[in-house]
């Protein structure tokens, strides 16, 4: 489970001082009780913590060595004040547990409230694990849905935010802040889950993108129709890939690069061209892209669907176009916040 830090003066917080107090009540009574029967008794130490520990846990073996009066008497304090303390003790470990599963909900619920711009991922399996380390790395915000027992326990491993329930619940999307979100992901373990869900997300927020899995073909059609902005067919990309490597292991080299691995200060990235950006009207020469900020604009996707593969300087940048570009990390974040304006 991942660590959960409690703050100060709170309900566990509290609770957690409780159960500290428990641990030490009953160390005193085993104390107390192991003391007591080597003075009344004349037992040894061994002797004298076993009979203390069998008499407070109620557990019925006999006696030790045979009582005298003053020893049964004494029996049976430890065993009203040990069984009190053991008690207490134990209501305050439960009461620890249910304050701390409560605490973690609702700090998560907290959270779910304040996404915006988010991803959700339906589906935790194989593709889900995948989606949501690559979504961790690039530190974008997401959040799960998931409702197989064994996952979910997988889920309270991670520090992901995660809902639980069924993706094509719509309630349980609106959970995971749907009406917020910028992006869905499909992957749950049917094709018709992936369909259904695809369709719900596009019902609750039409301007949601969502990228569904596919096994079978036909499946396509249906996901696209269903409001899917991009279906994902795995065997048919990892087969394709694989033969690229065999084929180009050099330019999968470089991709692999400025894609994924951030040991190296160069990636590729997709940038939106706001209305009111000064980007907006300029020729590619004119803009900064290459001329201060050394990026180079591989594409540029057109509002209309169309696409414009290696651009020359005179090509004039308009609103709401999509820039494919490569260069420093830090000088497209530059570019990113120029075509925001």
């Amino acid at each position: 489970m991942s660590e959960v830090q409690f703050k100060k003066g709170t309900m566990v917080e509290k609770t957690v001082h409780q159960v500290k107090l428990a641990g030490l009540y009953v160390a005193a009574v085993i104390f107390i009780g192991s003391l007591g029967y080597m003075l009344i008794e004349k037992w040894n130490f061994f002797d004298a913590l076993y009979m203390t520990i069998i008499s407070i846990t109620t557990t019925g073996y006999q006696e030790v060595h045979p009582l005298s009066n003053p020893g049964k008497l004494f029996t049976l304090f430890v065993i009203v004040t040990g069984v009190g303390t053991i008690a207490y003790a134990g209501g305050r470990v439960i009461q620890f547990f249910v304050e701390a599963y409560v605490f973690r909900r609702r700090r998560m619920t907290k959270k779910l409230n304040q996404l915006r711009n988010h991803y959700i991922i339906c589906g935790y399996g194989r593709m889900g694990k995948r989606i949501c380390q690559e979504l961790a790395k690039q530190q974008a915000p997401f959040v799960v849905i998931e409702n197989h027992p064994a996952e979910i326990e997988n889920l309270g491993a991670t520090d992901y935010l995660f809902v639980e329930g069924d993706a094509t619940d719509d309630e349980v999307l609106r959970q995971a802040g749907i009406m917020f979100a910028r992006g869905l992901v499909a992957v749950l373990p049917t094709e018709a889950e992936n369909v259904f869900t695809t369709l719900s997300a596009k019902v609750l927020n039409s301007k949601i993108f969502v990228v569904s899995r596919a096994v079978e073909e036909k499946t396509e059609s249906k996901l696209l129709k269903a409001g899917a902005n991009r279906v994902v067919k795995p065997y048919e990309i990892g087969g394709h890939r694989m033969a690229q490597v065999l084929l180009r292991p050099g330019v999968v080299d470089f991709i692999d690069i400025i894609a994924r691995d951030r040991k190296f200060d160069l990636s590729i990235e997709e940038i939106v061209v706001a209305e009111k950006s000064t980007l907006a009207g300029q020729t590619l020469a004119e803009s900064p892209t290459r001329r201060e900020l050394n990026i180079i604009v591989v594409a540029i996707s057109r509002q209309d669907g169309k696409f414009t593969y290696n651009p020359g300087s005179q090509t004039v940048i308009q609103a709401n176009d999509k820039l494919i570009v490569i260069g420093e990390e830090k000088n497209i974040q530059k570019l990113r916040t120029i075509a925001g304006v």
